[in-house]
């Protein structure tokens, strides 16, 4: 008889090798045949819902690995929950309009703008926009994410542009929408003003400059013959001058220098003494700002008065005091102008060219100004010092070229009329990290009025008309022609039609007696667009809802997505569009810097998915603390691979011992399991419970390392190397071998369950070989869920004891093997001095041998009695020898007792025994 033949080795044809990247794109084509979002959807439908609305990522380009981390993240929440007892349908989107999609049209020639009308060129973008969102789409799909791929929003979509124009239309009917003249960032670069969220912050070398102001009246406070002075590091905006700035409540001095009289803050002598190298200067008398208000100087350039006033964003944390101010360039000096009356004076077009309203710089552009500007203050005799720092500037986040701030007639919302509003809604949503709420609410709290028009073609218009007397017309009415118009035909007629054609029949108007009217032609920021899709979406579709349960987005959202979300949301219902927000960090390179095509650093998803599979991506994401910047790399990545090398492993492990396993017939009930075998159960029911709360937490991390610890730990180190003896050597129908298989069972299917939705290819892998199972994809059932059982406190606690001490005698092994007493575990005989305490605890055991998976296990006396040869530990001492006799052919364990039975000289009794009975 050959031996080999009874015995009970693993087989399974689920492989060995993942070979993923050519088995993921065969499986997502079985998925998208079976149509499986759509089995899940029907599955759970009338379950409670859970919405993970999609942050729309903007259409142009391959995929990088911050999209990869977004869109994996929500797939492990939206798989999560749709097999944990909701109903959770996930709709994909995009961004679709904006710069970026112009540039990419126009740039190397491709399109030449200026021979194209606005409507031709709206059209090329629309086509241009579909290309890419289909490219990214095909992307996100073989990442594995599962969503309604066929029906996706859009914001170019006629429906999604209709609804935006009723949340305009809304807010606008609400008073928070209004045109007006004021500073805002604009972007030379781009021609176009910019909101908050499109601005970033780069270093800048600027000049910086003291200019002084000659008292023209210093109404009675000031002498004509002393000089104010200010601090700027923008040279260009001085001739756009108009006023300086005081603080009411700081002191100010007159200093006499080298018989010249200047007049700064008092705060800040000490440092302008340095700065200008005053020597021996005098205070000649002080006062408080409040007593400047209303002096008059005289502009150093021009024939034209500098008003004093007074204002509360004066600081003393550089400069003299003596804020140089010009409405047309700043927000503060904006406001503070128009409570003095002053002009709002903008004399730099939108190019950023100077016009004739600068005498002596027109046609210069405003940073090449600088050199001439301040050259001729130096001629004057204004200038009393050039110096260059480098500080941190507003750049437009998309050609990356400095912004300006500019005074133009532009449409915004009014925060400040909902303000209070929008903190209050802050403070009920769910933020994670709870730093979040922090920063949205400061930013909220000190945000200025939303810019909302664009000067571009590519994008929703502002469905604005105007009367004769250019005064706005916004109504319901309106409004809702616009919207319908825009349903039927898409936002582009805005553009091809003429006026009277988008106007309701038979409008009229106060402003238009004679029934003319005009229309806007800017059009909305992008964040407007994205903005809207609480309603464009959540209340555009019947399969979805608003509030959404969450918002889950980099960590950039806070001024971006999730800002201008809160804004249109609280605005039109007065509530904001999320009940949670979760936001995670940026994708760096191994060494945690930033990725750039430039260092050669770009670690891009398509690649990794060509070589190593989506589902390492996948586990990657998972292994990550995602609310901070991740690293990743091809060593990480690696070091990834060899985690789902070993998972991967526990699955065909358990597949290969589970091939003769019918569990409708060779189930054990928990009660007549082996204690070893329920305390297994148990672990099990530890790590369902463990991973089920990681994941209700959205910590993946957490269930990244209690799968791959109980894989490696329990699994492979413990009870897989334990169970191995009893699984090929017992017969098939032993109540220990089928106790271990019931186990094994369980965790097998537990653990397909518990990875689905990180690892969604290999689990439904799995399943397919998963004996009994009927559901025809492991994405149609259910989380596994805890179950109690009796006396598992007492078994848990005996049990771990046990692996105490296991592990001493693992180390003792080690040893022994180092030091040349034995080669393998079975080779080795133990002889075991433990402590009172765990004498009782191995009294209790059964063949301790093969739980030590040695071929003899004696308790010899207490530990006491030790040997000088032993190993000692806490709670025992071990001795370890060669065993002594010959191996048994089948089970190789060593003994003395080899060959009793003359018809198999070479087997142990115990494989005597069941070759006997069995075979």
């Amino acid at each position: 008889m050959d031996y080999k033949d009874t015995l009970l080795m693993m087989k399974t044809e689920f492989p060995m090798r993942g070979n993923l990247p050519n088995r993921e794109p065969e499986m997502q084509k079985d998925w998208d045949a079976a149509d499986i979002y759509a089995k899940v959807q029907e599955r759970t439908k009338g379950r409670p819902m859970f919405i993970l609305h999609d942050g729309p990522p903007y259409a142009n380009g391959d995929i990088h690995m911050g999209h990869a981390l977004n869109k994996v993240l929500k797939d492990f929440i939206v798989r999560y929950k749709s097999m944990s007892g909701f109903h959770a349908p996930y709709v994909p989107g995009w961004d679709t309009h904006g710069l970026p999609i112009e540039t990419a049209l126009t740039k190397n020639g491709k399109v030449n703008r200026k021979s194209l009308s606005v409507a031709e060129f709206r059209k090329l973008c629309e086509e241009y926009a579909r290309e890419q969102v289909n490219r990214q789409r095909e992307q996100f799909k073989r990442l594995g994410v599962r969503g309604d791929w066929e029906n996706p929003y859009i914001t170019l979509d006629k429906e999604y542009e209709a609804q935006q124009i009723k949340v305009f239309g809304d807010m606008a009917k609400k008073g928070y929408i209004y045109k007006g003249l004021k500073p805002v960032y604009w972007s030379p670069s781009s021609e176009s003003a910019l909101a908050e969220a499109e601005i970033e912050y780069h270093d800048k070398r600027s000049p910086s400059i003291f200019v002084a102001f000659d008292v023209k009246d210093g109404k009675g406070v000031l002498e004509q013959d002393e000089k104010i002075v200010i601090w700027t590091t923008t040279p260009w905006t001085i001739p756009a001058n108009l006023g300086i700035t005081v603080h009411p409540d700081l002191e100010y001095s007159v200093v006499k220098v080298n018989g010249v009289k200047y007049v700064v803050a008092s705060g800040l002598l000490e440092s302008l003494e340095k700065e200008l190298e005053w020597e021996n200067y005098e205070v000649v008398r002080t006062m408080k700002g409040q007593q400047l208000e209303y002096v008059v100087a005289q502009h150093p350039l021009y024939d034209r008065e500098s008003l004093v006033m007074c204002g509360d964003h004066v600081t003393l944390d550089a400069g003299t005091g003596c804020v140089h101010t010009a409405p047309g360039h700043g927000e503060d000096d904006y406001i503070v102008g128009k409570k003095y009356g002053l002009d709002v004076l903008n004399p730099v077009d939108d190019k950023g060219v100077f016009t004739e309203e600068a005498p002596g710089f027109e046609g210069q552009f405003y940073d090449n100004a600088n050199k001439p500007i301040t050259e001729k203050l130096e001629e004057v005799g204004a200038l009393l010092k050039l110096t260059f720092i480098t500080h941190s500037y507003p750049h437009d986040w998309r050609t990356k070229k400095p912004v300006i701030f500019r005074a133009t007639a532009q449409w915004f919302a009014s925060i400040k009329d909902f303000r209070e509003e929008l903190l209050q809604a802050i403070k009920e949503v769910n933020w994670i990290p709870t730093w979040g709420e922090t920063r949205l609410f400061n930013m909220v709290r000190d945000r200025g009025d939303w810019c909302i028009s664009r000067q571009r073609a590519w994008g929703v218009p502002i469905p604005i008309f105007y009367g004769e007397n250019n005064e706005p017309i916004v109504s319901d009415e309106t409004i809702d022609h616009v919207s319908n118009l825009f349903r039927q035909h898409g936002s582009n007629i805005w553009f091809e039609w003429d006026t009277k054609d988008l106007l309701p029949e038979g409008f009229t108007s106060e402003h238009s007696p004679n029934g003319t009217f005009t229309r806007e032609m800017d059009i909305m920021d992008v964040w407007f667009d994205s903005g809207s899709s609480h309603q464009a979406v959540l209340e555009e579709r019947d399969d979805l809802q608003r509030p959404a349960d969450l918002y889950l987005e980099g960590s950039d959202q806070y001024r971006g997505w999730f800002n201008s979300s809160l804004s249109t949301s609280v605005a039109v219902s007065g509530k904001a569009p999320y009940k949670g927000v979760l936001s995670h960090g940026f994708a760096l390179d191994g060494e945690g810097r930033k990725m750039s095509k430039s260092i050669g650093n770009v670690v891009v998803p398509n690649d990794v998915m060509k070589q190593l599979g989506a589902d390492i991506l996948r586990l990657w994401v998972a292994s990550v603390d995602y609310q901070a910047d991740v690293r990743v790399s091809d060593k990480i990545l690696k070091q990834v691979s060899e985690v789902y090398r070993k998972i991967r492993n526990t699955f065909r492990f358990l597949l290969g011992n589970l091939f003769d396993f019918n569990p409708a017939q060779d189930r054990v009930e928990f009660a007549q399991l082996p204690e070893l075998d329920q305390y297994m159960e148990i672990k099990l029911n530890d790590i369902i419970g463990k991973v089920n709360q990681a994941y209700d937490q959205y910590q993946f991390s957490t269930v990244f390392h209690a799968v791959h610890n109980f894989c490696t730990i329990e699994l492979s180190s413990f009870y897989l190397d334990i169970a191995k003896d009893t699984l090929y050597i017992d017969h098939a129908d032993s109540h220990a071998r089928r106790s271990i298989q019931t186990v094994m069972y369980d965790i097998l299917v537990a653990l397909t369950k518990l990875v689905t939705p990180i690892l969604p290819h290999t689990a439904d892998e799995v399943w397919q070989f998963i004996p009994a199972v009927t559901e025809e994809s492991v994405q149609l059932t259910d989380m596994p869920t805890a179950v109690d059982y009796s006396n598992s406190q007492a078994v848990v606690e005996k049990w771990d004891r046990f692996m105490d001490v296991r592990n001493d005698v693992l180390k003792a092994l080690e040893n022994a093997r180092n030091e040349k007493v034995i080669k393998k575990s079975l080779t080795a005989s133990l002889t075991l001095y433990p402590t009172d305490k765990t004498k009782e605890l191995l009294e209790n055991v059964d063949q301790l041998h093969k739980l030590f998976i040695v071929s003899g296990a004696t308790i010899a006396g207490s530990k006491e009695s030790t040997p000088a040869n032993a190993e000692t530990f806490d709670d025992i001492a071990i001795v370890v020898e060669k065993a002594e006799g010959e191996t048994c052919e089948r089970c190789w364990i060593v003994t003395k007792e080899i060959g009793k039975d003359p018809n198999h000289p070479t087997l142990c009794p115990t494989c005597t025994e069941t070759v006997t009975k069995h075979y």
